[in-house]
Protein backbone atom coordinates (compact mmCIF):
# COMPACT_ATOMS: atom_id res chain seq x y z
CA UNK A 1 0.00 0.00 0.00
CA UNK A 2 1.28 3.29 -0.98
CA UNK A 3 1.82 5.93 1.84
CA UNK A 4 -0.54 8.36 2.88
CA UNK A 5 0.51 12.15 2.93
CA UNK A 6 1.46 13.45 6.13
CA UNK A 7 -0.90 17.04 5.80
CA UNK A 8 -2.95 17.37 8.62
CA UNK A 9 -6.15 19.76 8.94
CA UNK A 10 -3.57 22.55 10.23
CA UNK A 11 -1.80 22.79 7.28
CA UNK A 12 -4.99 24.31 5.41
CA UNK A 13 -5.41 28.19 5.41
CA UNK A 14 -7.87 29.88 7.53
CA UNK A 15 -10.51 32.59 7.16
CA UNK A 16 -10.95 35.59 9.53
CA UNK A 17 -13.37 34.11 11.47
CA UNK A 18 -10.37 31.22 12.05
CA UNK A 19 -12.68 28.64 9.85
CA UNK A 20 -10.39 26.09 8.18
CA UNK A 21 -10.79 26.71 3.85
CA UNK A 22 -10.66 23.52 2.11
CA UNK A 23 -10.76 25.69 -1.27
CA UNK A 24 -7.22 25.63 -1.38
CA UNK A 25 -4.54 22.27 -1.33
CA UNK A 26 -1.43 23.14 0.09
CA UNK A 27 1.45 21.89 -1.72
CA UNK A 28 3.23 18.85 -0.98
CA UNK A 29 6.40 19.19 -3.10
CA UNK A 30 7.52 21.87 -5.31
CA UNK A 31 6.47 21.21 -9.04
CA UNK A 32 9.22 20.51 -11.49
CA UNK A 33 10.48 22.29 -14.75
CA UNK A 34 8.35 19.94 -16.97
CA UNK A 35 10.82 21.54 -20.24
CA UNK A 36 14.13 20.77 -18.95
CA UNK A 37 14.41 18.04 -20.34
CA UNK A 38 13.97 19.71 -24.03
CA UNK A 39 16.27 23.02 -23.07
CA UNK A 40 18.84 20.71 -21.00
CA UNK A 41 18.67 18.25 -24.54
CA UNK A 42 19.32 21.50 -26.80
CA UNK A 43 22.12 23.46 -24.31
CA UNK A 44 24.06 19.78 -24.39
CA UNK A 45 22.93 19.76 -28.60
CA UNK A 46 24.70 23.45 -29.12
CA UNK A 47 27.49 23.70 -26.08
CA UNK A 48 27.02 27.38 -26.89
CA UNK A 49 28.48 28.29 -23.49
CA UNK A 50 31.34 25.79 -23.68
CA UNK A 51 34.74 27.38 -25.05
CA UNK A 52 35.47 26.19 -28.51
CA UNK A 53 38.47 23.74 -27.03
CA UNK A 54 36.73 21.94 -24.44
CA UNK A 55 33.28 21.01 -26.60
CA UNK A 56 32.51 17.45 -25.89
CA UNK A 57 32.15 14.86 -29.13
CA UNK A 58 28.91 15.32 -29.15
CA UNK A 59 25.62 16.76 -30.78
CA UNK A 60 26.95 19.58 -33.27
CA UNK A 61 30.43 19.18 -32.34
CA UNK A 62 30.09 15.53 -33.30
CA UNK A 63 28.39 15.91 -36.50
CA UNK A 64 31.47 18.64 -37.57
CA UNK A 65 33.72 15.77 -36.41
CA UNK A 66 32.47 13.05 -38.16
CA UNK A 67 32.34 15.15 -41.67
CA UNK A 68 36.24 16.37 -41.47
CA UNK A 69 38.78 16.19 -42.08
CA UNK A 70 37.52 15.99 -46.37
CA UNK A 71 40.97 15.56 -48.20
CA UNK A 72 41.03 15.40 -51.88
CA UNK A 73 41.50 12.26 -54.28
CA UNK A 74 44.80 12.61 -54.86
CA UNK A 75 45.69 14.23 -51.20
CA UNK A 76 46.67 17.66 -52.17
CA UNK A 77 44.04 19.52 -50.77
CA UNK A 78 42.40 18.84 -46.51
CA UNK A 79 39.89 20.67 -45.13
CA UNK A 80 40.20 20.96 -41.83
CA UNK A 81 37.31 21.38 -39.06
CA UNK A 82 38.37 23.80 -36.20
CA UNK A 83 35.59 24.55 -33.95
CA UNK A 84 32.34 26.70 -34.59
CA UNK A 85 30.81 29.49 -33.64
CA UNK A 86 27.30 30.48 -32.99
CA UNK A 87 26.22 34.09 -33.23
CA UNK A 88 23.65 36.25 -31.26
CA UNK A 89 19.80 36.01 -33.08
CA UNK A 90 19.05 38.94 -35.08
CA UNK A 91 15.36 39.60 -33.83
CA UNK A 92 13.62 39.05 -30.57
CA UNK A 93 11.06 36.40 -29.89
CA UNK A 94 8.41 38.88 -30.78
CA UNK A 95 9.55 40.14 -33.62
CA UNK A 96 9.82 37.02 -35.01
CA UNK A 97 6.31 36.36 -34.90
CA UNK A 98 5.03 39.56 -35.64
CA UNK A 99 6.85 39.09 -39.16
CA UNK A 100 6.50 36.14 -40.25
CA UNK A 101 10.47 35.57 -39.40
CA UNK A 102 12.54 32.48 -38.28
CA UNK A 103 14.39 32.58 -34.42
CA UNK A 104 17.59 31.89 -35.47
CA UNK A 105 21.28 32.86 -35.12
CA UNK A 106 24.39 32.69 -37.56
CA UNK A 107 26.47 29.47 -37.53
CA UNK A 108 30.27 29.66 -38.95
CA UNK A 109 32.67 27.43 -38.92
CA UNK A 110 36.66 27.80 -38.36
CA UNK A 111 37.88 26.16 -41.23
CA UNK A 112 41.41 25.46 -42.09
CA UNK A 113 42.33 24.59 -45.89
CA UNK A 114 45.32 22.64 -46.17
CA UNK A 115 47.72 22.62 -49.72
CA UNK A 116 49.92 20.13 -49.92
CA UNK A 117 53.04 19.88 -52.44
CA UNK A 118 52.32 17.85 -55.70
CA UNK A 119 55.57 15.44 -55.48
CA UNK A 120 55.19 12.05 -56.94
CA UNK A 121 58.72 10.57 -55.93
CA UNK A 122 58.15 12.20 -51.93
CA UNK A 123 55.87 9.53 -49.73
CA UNK A 124 55.37 12.33 -47.34
CA UNK A 125 53.70 15.74 -49.31
CA UNK A 126 54.80 18.58 -47.90
CA UNK A 127 52.59 21.44 -46.61
CA UNK A 128 52.69 24.25 -49.18
CA UNK A 129 50.34 26.50 -47.91
CA UNK A 130 47.75 26.93 -45.34
CA UNK A 131 44.29 29.17 -45.53
CA UNK A 132 42.44 29.75 -42.64
CA UNK A 133 38.81 31.85 -42.35
CA UNK A 134 35.95 31.68 -40.51
CA UNK A 135 33.36 30.61 -43.24
CA UNK A 136 29.03 30.81 -42.79
CA UNK A 137 27.26 27.80 -43.13
CA UNK A 138 23.48 29.52 -42.62
CA UNK A 139 21.57 29.90 -39.70
CA UNK A 140 20.30 27.63 -37.34
CA UNK A 141 17.10 27.80 -35.37
CA UNK A 142 17.26 28.25 -31.50
CA UNK A 143 15.13 27.06 -28.82
CA UNK A 144 13.45 29.59 -26.50
CA UNK A 145 12.78 29.28 -22.57
CA UNK A 146 9.20 27.78 -23.62
CA UNK A 147 10.68 24.54 -25.28
CA UNK A 148 9.44 25.77 -29.04
CA UNK A 149 11.02 27.03 -31.91
CA UNK A 150 9.85 29.89 -33.71
CA UNK A 151 9.67 28.76 -37.71
CA UNK A 152 8.00 31.57 -40.06
CA UNK A 153 6.49 33.01 -37.12
CA UNK A 154 4.33 30.15 -36.10
CA UNK A 155 5.30 28.33 -32.79
CA UNK A 156 6.79 24.76 -33.18
CA UNK A 157 7.38 21.75 -30.84
CA UNK A 158 9.45 18.94 -31.18
CA UNK A 159 7.76 15.71 -30.22
CA UNK A 160 9.63 13.22 -28.53
CA UNK A 161 9.83 9.41 -29.95
CA UNK A 162 10.98 6.19 -28.76
CA UNK A 163 12.83 4.37 -31.34
CA UNK A 164 14.86 0.97 -30.90
CA UNK A 165 18.75 2.48 -29.52
CA UNK A 166 21.87 0.91 -31.12
CA UNK A 167 22.83 -1.90 -29.64
CA UNK A 168 22.86 -5.87 -30.30
CA UNK A 169 19.24 -7.49 -29.79
CA UNK A 170 18.92 -11.60 -29.52
CA UNK A 171 15.10 -13.42 -30.09
CA UNK A 172 13.87 -16.92 -31.11
CA UNK A 173 10.91 -17.95 -32.97
CA UNK A 174 9.03 -21.49 -32.96
CA UNK A 175 9.07 -23.22 -36.63
CA UNK A 176 6.33 -25.10 -37.58
CA UNK A 177 7.30 -28.95 -36.62
CA UNK A 178 8.34 -27.45 -32.90
CA UNK A 179 11.71 -26.66 -32.92
CA UNK A 180 13.25 -23.40 -31.19
CA UNK A 181 14.99 -20.91 -33.88
CA UNK A 182 17.49 -17.97 -32.54
CA UNK A 183 18.29 -15.22 -33.98
CA UNK A 184 20.65 -11.76 -33.60
CA UNK A 185 20.86 -8.47 -35.00
CA UNK A 186 23.50 -5.76 -34.33
CA UNK A 187 21.55 -2.11 -35.33
CA UNK A 188 24.24 0.44 -36.08
CA UNK A 189 23.61 3.91 -34.95
CA UNK A 190 24.31 4.84 -38.67
CA UNK A 191 25.41 1.91 -41.12
CA UNK A 192 24.37 -1.24 -42.60
CA UNK A 193 22.20 -3.65 -40.13
CA UNK A 194 23.56 -7.07 -39.58
CA UNK A 195 21.29 -9.85 -39.01
CA UNK A 196 21.71 -13.51 -37.85
CA UNK A 197 19.58 -16.01 -38.06
CA UNK A 198 19.84 -20.37 -37.50
CA UNK A 199 17.67 -22.14 -39.81
CA UNK A 200 16.02 -25.58 -39.22
CA UNK A 201 19.02 -27.05 -40.34
CA UNK A 202 21.08 -25.89 -37.63
CA UNK A 203 23.21 -23.23 -40.25
CA UNK A 204 23.58 -19.70 -39.37
CA UNK A 205 23.18 -17.57 -42.16
CA UNK A 206 24.02 -13.19 -42.11
CA UNK A 207 21.93 -10.58 -43.82
CA UNK A 208 23.35 -7.33 -45.08
CA UNK A 209 20.95 -4.55 -45.25
CA UNK A 210 17.97 -7.39 -45.90
CA UNK A 211 19.82 -8.50 -49.08
CA UNK A 212 20.14 -12.40 -49.84
CA UNK A 213 21.46 -14.10 -47.26
CA UNK A 214 24.83 -16.53 -46.84
CA UNK A 215 26.65 -18.40 -44.50
CA UNK A 216 27.58 -16.34 -42.17
CA UNK A 217 30.71 -18.07 -42.13
CA UNK A 218 31.70 -16.04 -45.12
CA UNK A 219 31.62 -12.72 -43.65
CA UNK A 220 33.85 -14.43 -40.68
CA UNK A 221 36.48 -14.90 -43.97
CA UNK A 222 36.33 -11.73 -45.23
CA UNK A 223 37.03 -10.00 -41.93
CA UNK A 224 40.39 -11.97 -41.67
CA UNK A 225 39.39 -15.50 -40.26
CA UNK A 226 40.26 -16.79 -43.54
CA UNK A 227 40.09 -20.86 -42.68
CA UNK A 228 38.24 -23.32 -41.48
CA UNK A 229 40.76 -23.58 -38.70
CA UNK A 230 40.24 -19.91 -37.91
CA UNK A 231 36.80 -20.22 -37.34
CA UNK A 232 37.00 -23.38 -35.47
CA UNK A 233 39.55 -22.03 -33.07
CA UNK A 234 37.27 -18.91 -32.25
CA UNK A 235 34.57 -20.96 -30.97
CA UNK A 236 35.44 -24.49 -29.57
CA UNK A 237 37.95 -25.99 -27.59
CA UNK A 238 40.36 -29.05 -28.53
CA UNK A 239 42.14 -31.65 -27.23
CA UNK A 240 44.49 -34.43 -28.31
CA UNK A 241 43.51 -37.89 -29.40
CA UNK A 242 46.53 -40.49 -29.98
CA UNK A 243 46.77 -43.29 -32.93
CA UNK A 244 48.06 -46.44 -32.10
CA UNK A 245 51.02 -47.81 -34.24
CA UNK A 246 48.77 -50.12 -34.88
CA UNK A 247 44.93 -50.98 -36.21
CA UNK A 248 42.68 -52.20 -33.37
CA UNK A 249 39.46 -51.16 -31.76
CA UNK A 250 40.36 -48.52 -30.58
CA UNK A 251 40.65 -46.32 -34.10
CA UNK A 252 36.63 -47.08 -34.17
CA UNK A 253 36.45 -44.97 -31.50
CA UNK A 254 38.64 -42.07 -33.44
CA UNK A 255 36.53 -42.34 -36.17
CA UNK A 256 33.87 -39.31 -36.35
CA UNK A 257 35.76 -37.16 -34.39
CA UNK A 258 36.18 -33.59 -36.12
CA UNK A 259 39.97 -31.85 -36.24
CA UNK A 260 39.90 -28.53 -35.21
CA UNK A 261 43.39 -27.75 -37.92
CA UNK A 262 44.91 -28.87 -40.49
CA UNK A 263 47.25 -31.70 -40.74
CA UNK A 264 50.67 -31.16 -42.75
CA UNK A 265 53.03 -33.54 -43.34
CA UNK A 266 56.52 -31.83 -42.51
CA UNK A 267 58.27 -33.43 -44.57
CA UNK A 268 56.44 -33.41 -48.05
CA UNK A 269 54.30 -30.66 -47.20
CA UNK A 270 51.22 -32.80 -48.35
CA UNK A 271 47.87 -31.74 -46.52
CA UNK A 272 46.64 -35.00 -44.74
CA UNK A 273 43.56 -33.83 -43.43
CA UNK A 274 42.12 -30.21 -43.48
CA UNK A 275 40.07 -28.65 -40.87
CA UNK A 276 36.50 -29.29 -39.73
CA UNK A 277 36.72 -33.12 -41.75
CA UNK A 278 35.41 -36.04 -38.97
CA UNK A 279 37.64 -38.63 -38.81
CA UNK A 280 37.59 -41.63 -41.26
CA UNK A 281 39.48 -45.07 -41.68
CA UNK A 282 41.50 -43.70 -44.45
CA UNK A 283 42.31 -40.99 -42.89
CA UNK A 284 43.31 -42.90 -39.87
CA UNK A 285 45.49 -45.03 -42.38
CA UNK A 286 47.45 -42.12 -44.03
CA UNK A 287 47.97 -40.56 -40.61
CA UNK A 288 49.46 -43.16 -39.48
CA UNK A 289 51.44 -43.92 -42.94
CA UNK A 290 52.96 -40.36 -41.62
CA UNK A 291 53.68 -41.35 -38.25
CA UNK A 292 51.23 -38.49 -37.30
CA UNK A 293 50.49 -39.66 -33.40
CA UNK A 294 48.59 -37.49 -32.17
CA UNK A 295 45.27 -35.16 -33.70
CA UNK A 296 43.45 -32.14 -32.48
CA UNK A 297 40.41 -32.41 -32.59
CA UNK A 298 37.05 -30.45 -31.75
CA UNK A 299 36.23 -31.28 -27.86
CA UNK A 300 32.58 -31.02 -26.88
CA UNK A 301 30.76 -31.33 -23.58
CA UNK A 302 28.75 -34.11 -22.71
CA UNK A 303 26.07 -35.48 -24.90
CA UNK A 304 26.89 -32.89 -27.20
CA UNK A 305 29.08 -34.20 -30.99
CA UNK A 306 29.16 -32.34 -34.42
CA UNK A 307 25.32 -32.82 -34.70
CA UNK A 308 24.74 -29.84 -32.38
CA UNK A 309 27.84 -27.93 -33.91
CA UNK A 310 26.49 -25.00 -35.25
CA UNK A 311 29.61 -23.36 -36.50
CA UNK A 312 30.78 -27.12 -38.15
CA UNK A 313 27.63 -27.42 -40.40
CA UNK A 314 28.18 -23.71 -41.63
CA UNK A 315 31.44 -24.51 -42.71
CA UNK A 316 30.05 -27.37 -44.57
CA UNK A 317 27.44 -24.99 -46.28
CA UNK A 318 30.44 -22.16 -47.03
CA UNK A 319 31.74 -22.91 -50.34
CA UNK A 320 34.47 -20.20 -50.24
CA UNK A 321 38.02 -21.62 -49.58
CA UNK A 322 39.80 -17.88 -48.61
CA UNK A 323 39.52 -14.65 -47.77
CA UNK A 324 39.77 -13.28 -51.55
CA UNK A 325 36.80 -15.50 -51.96
CA UNK A 326 34.80 -14.42 -49.51
CA UNK A 327 35.60 -10.51 -50.34
CA UNK A 328 34.64 -10.90 -53.73
CA UNK A 329 31.25 -13.12 -52.86
CA UNK A 330 30.24 -9.74 -50.02
CA UNK A 331 31.57 -7.54 -53.14
CA UNK A 332 28.81 -9.13 -55.72
CA UNK A 333 26.11 -9.17 -53.10
CA UNK A 334 26.28 -5.86 -52.40
CA UNK A 335 27.44 -3.97 -55.64
CA UNK A 336 25.75 -6.67 -58.26
CA UNK A 337 26.56 -6.40 -61.81
CA UNK A 338 30.60 -4.62 -60.46
CA UNK A 339 33.39 -7.22 -61.14
CA UNK A 340 35.52 -6.75 -58.15
CA UNK A 341 39.32 -6.85 -57.42
CA UNK A 342 40.74 -7.98 -54.22
CA UNK A 343 41.29 -4.24 -53.31
CA UNK A 344 37.96 -3.05 -54.15
CA UNK A 345 36.29 -5.53 -52.29
CA UNK A 346 38.63 -5.36 -49.13
CA UNK A 347 37.66 -1.24 -49.15
CA UNK A 348 33.70 -2.02 -49.55
CA UNK A 349 33.59 -3.95 -46.68
CA UNK A 350 36.62 -1.95 -44.75
CA UNK A 351 33.73 1.13 -45.41
CA UNK A 352 31.04 -0.69 -44.22
CA UNK A 353 31.45 -1.47 -40.84
CA UNK A 354 35.62 -0.14 -40.15
CA UNK A 355 35.09 3.28 -41.35
CA UNK A 356 33.52 6.03 -38.42
CA UNK A 357 32.30 8.38 -41.26
CA UNK A 358 29.81 5.25 -42.76
CA UNK A 359 29.31 2.99 -39.66
CA UNK A 360 28.63 4.45 -35.92
CA UNK A 361 27.84 2.24 -32.78
CA UNK A 362 27.10 5.54 -31.25
CA UNK A 363 28.57 5.30 -27.35
CA UNK A 364 24.83 3.73 -26.55
CA UNK A 365 25.25 0.72 -28.73
CA UNK A 366 29.03 0.35 -27.80
CA UNK A 367 27.78 -0.02 -24.46
CA UNK A 368 24.87 -1.95 -24.65
CA UNK A 369 27.66 -4.82 -27.08
CA UNK A 370 30.18 -4.61 -24.24
CA UNK A 371 27.33 -5.24 -21.63
CA UNK A 372 25.93 -7.95 -23.72
CA UNK A 373 29.34 -9.82 -24.89
CA UNK A 374 31.28 -8.91 -21.99
CA UNK A 375 33.15 -7.39 -23.93
CA UNK A 376 36.26 -4.78 -22.75
CA UNK A 377 36.64 -2.25 -25.82
CA UNK A 378 36.90 1.14 -25.12
CA UNK A 379 33.60 3.74 -25.78
CA UNK A 380 35.00 5.67 -28.04
CA UNK A 381 35.59 2.75 -30.50
CA UNK A 382 31.77 2.82 -32.00
CA UNK A 383 32.65 0.23 -35.42
CA UNK A 384 32.89 -3.22 -35.57
CA UNK A 385 36.02 -5.00 -33.74
CA UNK A 386 36.38 -8.45 -35.97
CA UNK A 387 39.19 -9.38 -32.61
Amino acid sequence: MSKKSSVSIQDYPKDANGRVSFSKIPEIMEIPNLLAVQLESFANFLQSDVPIDRRKNQGLENVFRAVFPIESPKGKYVLEYHGYIIGEAKYSEEECKERDLTFAAPLKARMRLVIKDEDPDSKEKKIKDIIQSEVFLGEIPLLTPKGTFIINGAERVIVSQLHRSPGVFFGDEIHPNGKRLFNARIIPYRGSWVEFAIDINDVMFVNIDRRRKMPVTVLLKAMGFDTNQAILLLFNQSENIKIGARPGKKDEELIGRVCIQDLINKKTGEVLMEAAQPLTADHITKLREAKVTQIPVIKYAENQGPEDDVVLKTLQKDNCPDQETALKKIYNLIRPGDPPNLETAKALLGRMFFNPKRYDLASVGRHKINRRLKLDIAGNQTTLDPK
